[in-house]
């Protein structure tokens, strides 16, 4: 075996023990995150059963993280990711990736090109938010959640109005188009227009332009005082 055979040999075997490497540290602070967070509950059933009375901001607090439903969510989200690098390790070869951005309002899709597992590992290391799965053509998918933004789209074409069954609304376009893309709650229009002036109920009737997240959320603001009472609903139903 010449010098170029040695060489080709060591790099196939580096080339296995870095991602080796690199997916047992993701998994041992995986683990660490888990164990840190029953260690936590842990605690917190001790704090909460000693008959010495903490004091209420600390008892609110620590009652607030005991139910916070996050940490389910993160547990989902662990075992979700372990699946997703199980599998990733297993392929061999190039894979077709593609990036998918959720925004407040709004979704990107676009195409990254083929990767090795190398590559996604990468890609995933340059944004540890990213949270990746396989589709059923066996295409991967990178996806992150930005909560604090509107995609490019919305910003050039959303509108916040009401439907027909009085529910605010957000479309994709003016409200005519009927394109909706979310549905936020049923509105008591007749409080509303009581108490609100009559061009800016004119004004939702017509679609309010919403171009980035600032409008966004102060129109949901302002009109969330006028949402129906859902038990109030059912309590006249009956």
């Amino acid at each position: 075996m010449d010098i170029f055979q040695i060489r080709k040999l060591w790099r196939k075997r580096w080339k296995r023990w870095r991602r080796a490497i690199w997916t047992c540290s993701l998994f041992i602070g995986i683990g660490l995150l888990a164990f840190s967070g029953n260690q936590l509950t842990e605690r917190m059933k001790e704090l909460l059963t000693q008959d010495t009375h903490p004091a209420p901001i600390a008892l609110e607090t620590l009652l607030q993280l005991q139910i916070d439903p996050q940490a389910e969510q993160q547990a989902d989200f662990t075992e979700e990711q372990q699946q997703f690098m199980k599998t990733l390790n297993e392929y061999q070869g190039q894979m077709q990736v593609h990036l998918r951005t959720v925004y407040v309002c709004g979704v990107e899709e676009k195409s990254l090109g083929l990767h090795s597992a190398d590559g996604i590992y990468a890609l995933m290391n340059q944004n540890p938010a990213l949270r990746g799965s396989f589709d059923s053509e066996g295409e991967v998918w990178l996806e992150e959640a930005v909560a604090d933004d509107l995609s490019p789209s919305c910003k050039e074409q959303a509108y916040i109005s009401v439907d027909q069954q009085g529910n605010l609304t957000l479309f994709d376009g003016p409200p005519e188009k009927d394109k909706v893309i979310q549905t936020f709650f049923q509105l008591d229009i007749g409080s509303m227009e009581s108490s609100l002036p009559v061009d800016v109920v004119r004004q939702l009737q017509h679609g309010i332009r919403v171009q980035d997240i600032e409008e966004y959320n102060s129109v949901l603001s302002t009109f969330s005082d006028y949402a129906r009472d859902l038990a109030e609903d059912v309590m006249k139903a009956h």
